[in-house]
C-alpha cells in the first residue's frame, strides 16, 4: 500500500506542477484524486502531496519515458515519475541489461503503442450506448471500447483527456477511474522460459520505485486474458 501512496503521490506531483494545486481548474489533478481516493489513500495524504508539491524544497518530479526491447524481440515502454534521471536511467540500463534487453533512444518503440486517455464511467438508466458515442465524436474517441456490467470504458487520444473529462463530468457521467494508458497496436506471443525471460524484465521495472508503469508487446496469456 505504502508503495501505492507513493506513486500516486509523484502523479499529484506532476499535475500540480503542470496544472496548479485547485482540483476545479486542473481536471488532470481532479483525475488523479479521484484514483487516489480509489485506492484508498487518506484525504491527508492528498492535501499533504498537493502542499509538498507547491513547495520550494519539494522534490521537483518529472515524468521520463524509456524505451528499449526486452528477450525475443519484445518492445517495451517505460513511464517514470523521478525526481533524478541519472540515477532511473541507470537503473532502467540494468534491467535491461541483465534481462538480455537492450535500452534503446527516444522513439524506438513509441510508434509501436497507441497513446490514449482511459475513461471507465457508470451507466445511466436507459443509456443510448450509440448515442454516446455520438456525443464524443468531435474528441475523436477510439472506436472500440469495452462493456461490463454497468461500466463502459473508452479510449480517447491523450492529447484530449482535459476536455474529454470535463464533458463527462458536466454532463453528469459518474467516473470510476480515468488514466492514460499505451495500447500495443501488435502483439507477440511467447510460451515457456521464453516468455518467463520476458517476465522478468517487466518484473525488475515494475518493482522499482520510480518507474509507473511498463508497457510491453507480449500477448497475455489465456489467463491474464480471463482476468481482465
Amino acid at each position: 500500500m505504502a508503495r501505492v501512496f507513493t506513486r500516486v503521490g509523484k502523479q499529484i506531483s506532476i499535475a500540480v506542477k503542470e496544472g496548479g494545486p485547485d482540483p476545479d481548474t486542473n481536471p488532470h489533478l481532479r483525475a488523479v484524486i479521484a484514483n487516489a481516493k480509489r485506492e484508498n489513500m487518506p484525504k491527508a495524504n492528498i492535501e499533504n502531496a498537493i502542499k509538498n508539491a507547491m513547495g520550494k524544497n519539494q522534490k521537483d518530479y518529472k515524468a521520463v519515458n524509456y524505451e528499449g526491447y526486452g528477450p525475443h524481440g519484445i518492445a517495451v515502454f517505460v513511464e517514470t515519475a523521478t525526481d533524478n534521471s541519472t540515477r532511473t536511467v541507470a537503473n532502467v540500463r540494468s534491467y535491461f541489461n541483465k534481462c538480455g534487453g537492450s535500452l534503446g533512444v527516444s522513439g524506438s518503440v513509441d510508434f509501436m503503442f497507441k497513446h490514449l486517455a482511459m475513461f471507465t464511467i457508470l451507466k445511466k438508466e436507459g443509456m443510448d450506448l450509440e448515442e454516446f458515442l455520438l456525443e464524443l465524436i468531435d474528441f475523436d474517441i477510439d472506436e472500440e471500447y469495452d462493456v461490463e456490467g454497468d461500466e463502459i470504458t473508452i479510449y480517447a487520444p491523450f492529447q484530449a483527456f482535459n476536455a474529454v473529462q470535463t464533458f463527462l463530468e458536466e454532463n453528469g457521467y459518474e467516473i470510476k477511474n480515468s488514466e492514460f494508458t499505451r495500447i500495443p497496436m501488435d502483439e507477440k506471443e511467447l510460451e515457456g522460459e521464453a516468455r518467463e525471460e520476458v517476465e522478468k524484465l517487466i518484473e525488475r521495472l515494475e518493482d522499482d520505485e520510480d518507474v509507473q508503469a511498463v508497457y510491453t508487446t507480449l500477448k497475455p496469456s489465456d489467463s491474464e486474458e480471463e482476468e481482465a
